[in-house]
């Protein structure tokens, strides 16, 4: 590690006609002057309950795995000189941020997508809720401290998606590189329908610490059962 500090980045993206996402150079990032006090990373499945008539309980089946949601505690913008040798009025970092993430896009009428980095964590999605809140002025009323509170839905392309769809047959052996939140439970469940097995996964791995894995490791999730 080289002990430099690492700034939270959100850039917008485009999307091309095969499906992929990346960053649009052609249009400004937006780059934390102080990175937020943490973040929340929510991965959510639906189950469906069925009773049959004559029975006592109900049967919990799988529906669907939901979009991951990630939500930024407390990004502060400071324009008090707070950071060495940087002064950015607050009303411009707002405007930098709301242009990055909120903004409209072109005639597309739509939220723009945008890639959020911040260390390890990389995150693709479009902004469900942004929240400024001013916390100290100047005595002519210009905001000089703003807490934010940003929450965004994950975005896969529509080819992603029918991609993975194809790819998540059981009969199949996958390799899947792991992203920051994802369990071994969790990935038994997309690819198995069956989180049970993150045992033997585990095994097959050769993973002892199975509930702490590392983001860009590759895991072997060969047939099972």
């Amino acid at each position: 590690m080289s002990g430099q500090k690492t700034l939270l980045t959100i850039a917008a993206c485009t999307v091309s006609d095969d499906g992929v996402v990346s960053v649009d150079s052609s249009r400004p990032e937006f780059q934390a002057l102080i990175n937020p006090a943490g973040y929340e990373h929510g991965l959510n499945i639906r189950y469906t309950k069925t009773q049959a008539l004559g029975q006592a309980g109900t049967e919990t089946k799988y529906d669907v795995t939901q979009a991951e949601k990630l939500t930024l505690k407390a990004l502060t913008l400071d324009g008090t000189g707070a950071v060495p040798g940087v002064v950015v009025p607050v009303k411009t970092q707002v405007e930098q941020l709301r242009t990055a993430v909120y903004a409209y896009v072109g005639t597309k009428h739509e939220a723009p997508i945008v890639q959020l980095v911040w260390g390890a964590l990389i995150f693709y999605g479009r902004v469900e809720s942004l929240k400024f809140d001013y916390t100290l002025f100047m005595p002519n009323g210009d905001p000089l401290r703003a807490k934010v509170t940003l929450n965004l839905v994950e975005y896969i392309s529509q080819q992603e998606i029918i991609k993975e769809s194809k790819q998540s047959s059981p009969d199949l052996t996958h390799l899947i590189v792991v992203r920051a939140g994802d369990t071994l439970p969790l990935l038994c469940e997309r690819i198995y329908r069956n989180p049970s097995y993150y045992l033997e996964v585990a095994r097959i791995n050769g993973l002892t610490a199975f509930r702490q894995l590392v983001p860009g490791t590759s895991l072997r999730f060969p047939p099972l059962g």
